[in-house]
């Protein structure tokens, strides 16, 4: 995400998205009330009947809907324009939809910032910069290891096998192939890892890690790929093998969280709330650690916004949960709002 200019007496921030997570971050931040300011096509008719002729506007929308197209790579936005230029293209009070997309400028409005929204624009921005993967992809003679990161992929590594199978070192040479792959893996800065190539090499490299370093091989995710080459690293980019190892990443996180509030509800230890009365005592009190809220209910209702910017200032923590993942279903039967706490309020 790219942070552009910011307007305290408007309440305007300039951004651009720069991938599918970008996309997914604003998705959270907009709420019904607020406006965007964007270029947009708009359709014009000069004469009643006629077809009419798209024609490129700056418009201000006054957004009622904004929906993450998954698989489109697009976030569209809808709702009734304000106003525009060149005015005599843009019908004032008629609904038009914005479709949002990587690399696109556009500003937000808001009456008012709240914390745990300039927090996610920072998440977003050191997200960018920080390697967010390790993708491999490799064959019995060859390996290319590369880094995502928020402004693309990152190669650092490339290794030859000299091994062949008529070679009496064949086995030798392999393995140490194999730890080499393996120091480059131990030494990157990344959670997940997608190891992924067209032959049984994937499988013998995880099997060989497994033995040598067992939490190293519970980081790695195999896939397929045609190629040991940085076509091979693209294919698995097309596929949309990353975003849903992405996805999958946050989700174990969700779900740690909710274990973990589980287990102390079991406990009876006092050390959650849960509902919006008992996070909100909690809250005022200081003694939430870790604030979890369902994003769809973050997004509607004012009282739990207002809970979470009152822990927030108390130094909690946020994590805002996907409505659509298991943890965020699961926290949904706990009214969308818990707490683990630092101290007991009882």
């Amino acid at each position: 995400m790219k942070l552009g200019k910011q307007d305290v007496r408007t309440g305007e921030i300039r951004l651009t998205p720069e991938n599918t997570e970008d996309l997914w971050h604003i998705e959270r931040i907009l709420q019904k009330g607020d406006q965007i300011i964007s270029k947009s096509f708009r359709r014009f008719k000069a004469v009643e009947g006629d077809e009419g002729e798209k024609k490129l506007v700056t418009m201000r929308l006054a957004v009622e809907k904004a929906e993450f197209a998954r698989f489109a790579n697009r976030l569209r936005v809808t709702g009734k324009i304000v106003e525009g230029t060149p005015p005599e293209f843009v019908q004032q009070g008629a609904y038009h939809t914005i479709d949002i997309e990587q690399d696109f400028p556009f500003s937000i409005i808001k009456e008012k910032w709240m914390a745990h929204h300039l927090q996610r624009i920072k998440q977003a921005i050191a997200e960018t910069k920080r390697p967010k993967m390790g993708l491999l992809v490799l064959d019995e003679t060859h390996a290319i290891y590369a880094t995502l990161r928020g402004y693309g992929v990152e190669y650092e590594l490339e290794l030859e096998n000299s091994a062949s199978k008529r070679d009496g070192k064949f086995e030798e040479k392999t393995l140490s192939f194999f730890g080499e792959i393996q120091k480059k893996l131990q030494s990157s800065q990344v959670g997940k890892i997608i190891v992924a190539g067209p032959g049984f090499g994937k499988e013998n490299l995880v099997k060989f890690i497994r033995e040598k370093d067992s939490a190293l091989s519970k980081r790695i995710v195999l896939e397929h790929c045609s190629y040991a080459e940085r076509s091979g690293i693209n294919e698995l980019l097309k596929r949309g093998v990353v975003s849903k190892v992405a996805s999958e990443e946050r989700a174990e996180n969700e779900l740690m969280l909710m274990d973990k509030f589980s287990l102390e509800l079991r406990k009876d230890s006092g050390l959650v709330a849960y509902g919006l009365q008992d996070v909100r005592n909690a809250a005022a009190a200081s003694a939430i650690g870790t604030l979890l809220v369902e994003d769809e209910l973050l997004r509607n209702s004012k009282e739990v916004e207002s809970v979470v910017e009152e822990a927030e200032k108390r130094k909690a923590s946020l994590v805002v949960f996907s409505h659509e993942s298991d943890g965020g279903r699961e926290l949904s039967g706990f009214g969308g709002l818990a707490a683990l706490l630092k101290f007991r309020l009882r």
